[in-house]
């Protein structure tokens, strides 16, 4: 009977903290692919200070156009030479670390004009990147986790037809979806799509955004964050820039100054996913001075 009680008590002391904590505990997501001196996909990972990897960007697709993946100075997809990052990508995979395609971006040419055009932008995504099959597969064979929104630009409109399309093929395989919404509340491009209650992180950009980063203090940052906590999502991040120079608009936060100030504030939702950081090429030691403290 107290072999029984004992095993009660555990139970429903394992029930209390899954329910307190993310279901993958607080991690660091970190953008790479936009600067061909970051340092490679494996050695981006092997730092050990990030959980997610989006690699960027899917620049141009829908509406017609073919679409094209931009990863500046890494490797040329047009020329066949980025394949070899799929072995990156499987070591990163092996680490544990989720790695997804980020698709927009901030100069990208994108938009979808109807959900039919949607349905077509998720077939190639799937066959291309994810667990289907085609003969021109970008970064070669291996099998990316899921994809994230970075949707700056156009109506706003079919995003959440492609959130729908893309989960559908999680009856296959699991697609993870992300979404990098700014961090003015309702996002105007992904709002829609964040309310299918399909992604499982919403990262939010806290920068170049005033009315809602961190200005001098993290009253705005706070009122925003505590809207973005109300989506549909598990997982909330606050997204931020690595370095000042990262965001030209602003929004950079010390790391001292987010450990003692902004992380104690917002570590106690139960959304908390962690911080997610533009991008690998301005993270020269900011985020192994925080990953502690995420």
């Amino acid at each position: 009977m107290a072999c029984q009680a004992k095993a009660i008590t555990l139970l429903l002391s394992i029930l209390a903290v899954s329910l307190c904590k993310p279901s993958n505990g607080a991690g660091i997501a970190i953008y790479w692919g936009q600067n061909g001196n970051e340092g490679s996909l494996a050695d981006t990972c092997n730092t050990g200070n990030y959980q997610f990897v989006n690699v960027a960007f899917l620049s141009s697709f829908g509406n017609g156009q073919s679409p094209v993946l931009n990863l500046a100075g890494h490797c040329d997809p047009s020329a066949g030479t980025c394949t070899g990052i799929s072995n990156d990508i499987r070591s990163c995979q092996n680490q544990g670390i989720k790695v997804l395609l980020s698709i927009g971006g901030g100069a990208g040419s994108y938009s979808l004009s109807s959900a039919d055009d949607a349905g077509q932008v998720a077939n190639y995504i799937w066959n291309n990147f994810l667990g289907g099959q085609s003969s021109s597969r970008p970064l070669g064979d291996a099998i990316l986790d899921g994809v994230d929104f970075d949707i700056e630009a156009g109506s706003g409109q079919f995003w959440d037809d492609l959130a729908r399309a893309l989960n559908g093929f999680s009856q296959q395989r699991k697609v993870y979806l992300a979404a990098a919404p700014q961090c003015i509340f309702p996002d105007a491009n992904l709002d829609t799509a964040i309310k299918t209650g399909l992604f499982d992180y919403v990262w939010v950009q806290f920068y170049n955004n005033p009315p809602c980063q961190y200005v001098n203090d993290a009253t705005g940052l706070l009122s925003a964050w505590n809207q973005w906590t109300t989506v549909q999502s598990n997982q909330i991040f606050l997204g931020l820039p690595a370095a000042p120079e990262a965001a030209p608009s602003g929004g950079f936060i010390p790391a001292d100054v987010l450990i003692s100030q902004v992380l104690p504030s917002i570590k106690g939702s139960p959304k908390y996913g962690g911080v997610m950081l533009w991008s690998k090429q301005y993270d020269n030691g900011y985020s192994a001075a925080i990953k502690g403290s995420v």
